[in-house]
């Protein structure tokens, strides 16, 4: 792709004056960032993507691998290595390109989506970033500040919904301030906690027979984990100069998703062998292996870490929202969007204080039934249109590229209805052949990206043509 020099006449360009304000709410919503506006430094990405995964969310993934899954702690850590490369790399590719272009995530995803189709995976991304992702990262943040402090569960939730509300409000330069003032806390903390855990494990403990379906299951979910983060991708780098490197960018941001979840999601399948209530009370069970100072300190991390997390959740949730094109005569619409998303969040989050390891699974695999088929269409559209000018695609209401949508569609549908195998539903293959596991992320990858590629025309990606 060729890297924008100044704003094509097209674009939609973001009012206001922003620049490197930290105390100052972001103006506007998904347009495309003025080359006067942009700051930052591409290693600044390591802690953007380090400390939003330094929470227990991504420990409890690590502990349903063994405790749910039914694999001993080596097969855990491979399973959990294969899943989180490949989400990583994902990552580190989509971010690479926000410099150049400018625009968020969502908004690039329109090259390939078309201006309308693309309401489809924003919409998604809009309610599960937003809403669904909101909910999980604040249960945990509320059960460990209520296991902290004796706190009403409830207040303790709307404690951390009002500090992740305030950040994703403020926006993009408060969002990137706060993970990196957090990041020195967090690592201390939990690198002290995952040295205790891993010195009282047993990886040679026997799993439960897990075996191929519950590899395959880990392998799904902890790349939904890291790919979850995948749609949010060009929404923290398009503020970065147009000249930035490419591939210090992707490292950078790939990197800081790859050593986090790897480290903690290891630690959690570990803490497993060590006993305890790890699906029934997984907080106070992965804590209570701790001296209780270091567990005291651990259970604000975590806290914390929600917070984090979240920040980022609800800031791109509402990115993607802004993104389906919906005009909101509102200098601060991003801005108001967050705070409505931050609210809807909030009430479904109440609804998980309870039962919070099931959902938790289940969410997981959802999110990889969509991404990965989004992922395919995206990734194999930016390979076919290689070469090519798009940034006149990005805000054209006349760009119809329906091969986008469809192939997405068939590739989730398909590949759950054949092979998802969950609590809720269990398809035919899982049903009947019980090792196969749940393979419908790789299955719907493979599929939307044939689909795509036979329904794609050249002539509907070129710039200017609608």
């Amino acid at each position: 792709m060729t890297v924008l020099k100044k704003p094509a006449p097209s674009l939609d360009v973001r009012e206001g004056t922003y620049g490197e304000k930290v105390a100052a709410v972001e103006p506007g919503g998904a347009e495309f960032i003025p080359l006067a506006e942009r700051h930052g430094r591409p290693r600044q990405l390591l802690w953007t993507w380090t400390s939003p995964n330094l929470e227990f969310a991504t420990v409890f993934l690590g502990v349903l691998a063994v405790a749910a899954f039914g694999l001993n702690f080596w097969q855990a850590a491979l399973a959990i290595i294969v899943g989180t490369v490949l989400g990583s790399v994902t990552h580190g590719v989509l971010s690479a390109r926000g410099p150049a272009h400018g625009v968020p995530q969502m908004v690039l995803s329109r090259i390939s989506f078309g201006h309308w189709g693309n309401a489809l995976p924003a919409g998604l991304n809009a309610v599960v970033a937003g809403i669904g992702w909101f909910a999980v990262n604040s249960v945990s943040g509320a059960l460990a500040l209520n296991t902290l402090t004796g706190w009403p569960k409830a207040l303790c939730l709307v404690i951390v919904v009002v500090a992740m509300v305030v950040l994703a409000f403020f926006g993009h330069n408060l969002v990137h301030a706060f993970e990196k003032y957090a990041l020195p806390v967090l690592a201390v903390i939990f690198a002290v906690a995952s040295l205790i855990i891993l010195a009282k494990s047993h990886p040679g403990a026997p799993g439960h027979g897990g075996g191929l379906g519950g590899f395959l299951l880990t392998v799904g979910a902890t790349f939904g984990y890291a790919a979850g983060w995948n749609p949010y991708a060009a929404d923290y780098t398009r503020y970065l100069p147009a000249d930035s490197s490419r591939r210090a960018v992707g490292l950078y941001a790939g990197l800081g998703v790859f050593v986090s979840c790897l480290v903690l999601e290891i630690v959690g399948a570990a803490s497993v062998t060590i006993g305890g209530d790890a699906l029934g009370q997984p907080t106070s069970a992965f804590t209570g292996h701790l001296p209780t100072a270091v567990a005291d300190l651990t259970l604000l991390a975590i806290a914390l870490g929600g917070i984090a997390a979240n920040a980022l959740n609800v800031y791109s949730g509402a990115m993607s929202f802004v993104a389906l094109g919906i005009k909101l005569p509102l200098t601060l619409r991003r801005a108001i969007v967050a705070v409505v998303f931050g609210a809807i969040g909030f009430v479904v989050a109440l609804s998980g204080l309870h039962d919070a390891g099931q959902k938790y699974e289940a969410f997981l695999l959802v999110i990889s039934y969509w991404i990965g088929p989004w992922l395919a269409v995206f990734l194999l559209d930016q390979y076919l249109r290689r070469g090519t000018d798009v940034d006149g695609l990005l805000f054209d209401r006349r760009h119809h590229n329906w091969a986008g949508p469809v192939a997405m569609v068939v590739g989730v549908v398909l590949s759950v209805w054949l092979f998802s195998n969950q609590q809720k539903y269990v398809g035919p293959v899982p049903k009947h052949v019980k090792s196969v596991g749940d393979i419908a992320f790789e299955v719907g990858f493979v599929i939307s990206a044939l689909v795509y590629l036979v329904l794609w025309r050249p002539k509907a990606g070129r710039a200017g043509e609608a």
